[in-house]
């Protein structure tokens, strides 16, 4: 069988280096998504719960 990468045409170094950039960025670890985690991140957490201390 033929490699189907013979039927492109040369990569640039440029094309290259961004090619493995954005596989990079892919591969890294994403942020938990849904419940608890993504409501605090969109509403900021409310004020005092970066400070426990100071809730009863």
């Amino acid at each position: 069988m033929s490699d189907p990468t013979d039927d492109l045409p040369p990569e640039s170094p440029v094309q290259r280096a961004l090619r493995l950039k954005k596989a990079a960025i892919d591969a890294r670890e994403k942020p938990p998504r849904g419940g608890r985690f993504q409501r605090e991140q969109a509403a900021r957490i409310a004020t005092g719960k970066s400070k426990p201390w100071m809730s009863r």
